[in-house]
């Protein structure tokens, strides 16, 4: 059952965050530090209470606060640049029992970074336990050599697949390349086979900043993409 009535993933640094619910899971969105507007998930299994975290990106009082005293079991870093990872530190020492997940390809420099252990180093396929839910790990090179992305598409918890795409995927666009031609080619490359042509249009994505997006509405936009090159 979806419980989604008044989720629209439209959040705002020292905004309210915006909850759904999923069955079972809980998602928690809440946008941190003004500058950069990062989005943190919170992910809740109401069987077990058990918490993963997707990207501590910043203000990691805050995410402590909406954490509580509840067991953080993971927390996702889903790629390496420095503005998603300002509050894992925090965040771990808080919570000494979370495992930090990385794709493998991007853990050593999470680690030189912050200074915390990357305890699970994924990569395509591999899964992430939400309680009794399971997110399945999607490896997208391109906006970072180890970026990855997380999908819930179990038909008992939703009847459509969710995705959270940390920098890979925009409602507009992939992830910023910098100007490098042949990551441009790789990332698209990998969006378009990992996620395009495997998810329905009716899969909801989380990305890393600004709202959320569905794949059907950027379907048609892929040659577009691919022809301004970015």
């Amino acid at each position: 059952m979806v419980n989604d009535h008044t989720y629209t993933g439209d959040v705002s640094p020292g905004g309210t965050p915006d909850v759904r619910t999923l069955g079972s899971l809980t998602i928690t969105k809440v946008a941190v530090d003004p500058e950069m507007s990062n989005n943190c998930y919170l992910l809740h299994c109401g069987e077990t209470d058990e918490l993963v975290l997707v990207d501590a990106a910043a203000e990691p009082e805050r995410l402590l606060g909406l954490i509580g005293d509840r067991s953080l079991t993971s927390v996702v870093t889903t790629h390496q640049h420095w503005d998603h990872h300002r509050g894992l530190a925090a965040v771990v020492a808080a919570h000494p029992g979370a495992t930090v997940v990385a794709g493998a390809p991007d853990a050593d420099a999470i680690e030189e970074q912050t200074g915390v252990r990357v305890g699970r180093r994924v990569g395509d396929g591999d899964k992430v336990a939400v309680g009794t839910c399971d997110l399945q790990v999607v490896a997208i090179a391109g906006h970072t050599p180890g970026s990855i992305c997380l999908l819930l598409d179990d038909g008992q918890v939703a009847p459509t697949p969710h995705l959270f795409t940390g920098d890979s995927l925009f409602p507009g666009g992939v992830g910023n390349t910098f100007g490098d031609a042949d990551a441009f080619v790789q990332l698209l490359g990998e969006v378009e086979t990992k996620l395009f042509d495997r998810l329905p249009d009716e899969t909801w994505f989380y990305p890393g900043h600004g709202n959320d997006g569905r794949i059907g509405d950027e379907r048609p936009h892929l040659a577009e993409w691919r022809e301004r090159g970015w």
